[in-house]
């Protein structure tokens, strides 16, 4: 096997959470050429990779973008596409790839499970999504020797990070960190995987009184409003940093912190890659299958069966999955995260 084509074509989690296959792959055939194909806005979880040898940016849009893609692939030349997605998208392209051996998955048996060399079957019972896409090795009789996710930065990005870190004030000049900074992150991807803001400016509140530390709010612009809210509703002083950093910066910036908060999303995944501790908020997604990664994780579910009200509605009111969470309870699992001389003064 000498040149092989990955292929995930979701969100920032996703790919972050695909990146043990690359390092299966990478030690199975340490001289082959390896490629990853992502959407446009992922390309920063792989890009520093250190099993890969080239990313393949693919841009949504009209036909004339898509013949593009198919182009590209096309003329990779590649022996092995690993398709990870599941989707019709991707399977076009693992298709189109030309390529002798050709793995997916079709767990909704569609008609581009003919796109296949080989279908990968779903498993019996709910998985975690790493162990899901590792599986699609095993038509290569590869073993997994482990199932960490990788996520590096540059040296920019550290730079960058620090340089931010100490412009609002939480950071010595000499690099060490004021007090333990402990990271909200409020966005979401959909409302009903969202955290009430009225309970973030609370945990704000606890953690600003319960414990020697800084809070800080994070974001992309589109969690401004969000975090606006936040700022109002909590009496404390909150650090807001959202917007100001890229994807790799803001890792960095995690990479200091001393534990992050947050609901089920990309930047859940970034810290728990980077080894922050993490205590993640969910909802209608299980932890079983997306849950955060890492020695120092805690995922707070209520567990209850969201099929029937799902989406775009919730039919349970102040019952909400969500709102079942209370700030007692989160703010009890990051005090267990903490350092013990910052547990002290909540004690």
């Amino acid at each position: 096997m000498n040149n092989i084509l990955v292929i995930k074509l979701r969100y920032l989690g996703d790919v972050l959470l695909s990146t043990p296959v690359l390092t299966a792959l990478r030690e199975r055939y340490p001289t082959a050429r390896l490629t990853m194909a992502v959407n446009r806005g992922t390309e920063d979880m792989i890009k520093w990779n250190p099993d890969l040898n080239e990313v393949l940016v693919v841009d949504r849009g009209g036909i004339a973008v898509q013949l593009r893609a198919l182009q590209q692939v096309r003329q990779g030349g590649f022996d092995c596409v690993i398709d990870l997605t599941d989707a019709d998208r991707s399977a076009i392209l693992t298709g189109f790839s030309g390529a002798p051996i050709r793995i997916g998955f079709n767990d909704e048996h569609r008609w581009r499970g003919r796109l296949y060399t080989t279908i990968v079957p779903s498993p019996s019972a709910v998985v975690h999504r790493v162990e899901r896409d590792l599986a699609a090795l095993t038509p290569l009789r590869i073993e997994p020797k482990s199932a960490q996710l990788v996520l590096h930065t540059s040296q920019d990005d550290e730079e960058a990070a620090e340089r931010l870190l100490r412009e609002v004030d939480v950071m010595e000049p000499d690099g060490k960190m004021r007090k333990p900074v402990v990271v909200l992150h409020p966005g979401a991807r959909y409302w009903f995987k969202a955290w009430p803001v009225v309970r973030f400016a609370e945990l704000a509140d606890r953690l600003t009184k319960g414990c020697d530390c800084d809070v800080l709010v994070a974001g992309g612009p589109d969690d401004l409003e969000t975090i606006n809210a936040i700022r109002t509703q909590a009496k404390s002083s909150l650090v807001v940093m959202a917007g100001r950093a890229t994807l790799l910066q803001f890792a960095a910036v995690l990479k200091r912190s001393a534990v992050f908060i947050g609901n089920d999303n990309g930047a859940m995944h970034i810290a728990a890659a980077v080894g922050t501790p993490v205590v993640g908020l969910f909802g209608p997604s299980n932890p079983t299958e997306w849950g955060p990664r890492g020695e120092n994780v805690k995922a707070i579910y209520k567990g209850l069966d969201c099929r029937a009200c799902f989406h775009p509605t919730c039919q349970r009111g102040e019952q909400n999955c969500m709102k079942q969470i209370s700030v007692e309870e989160v703010f009890r699992a990051v005090m267990d995260m903490m350092p013990r001389h910052v547990r002290a003064r909540e004690a």
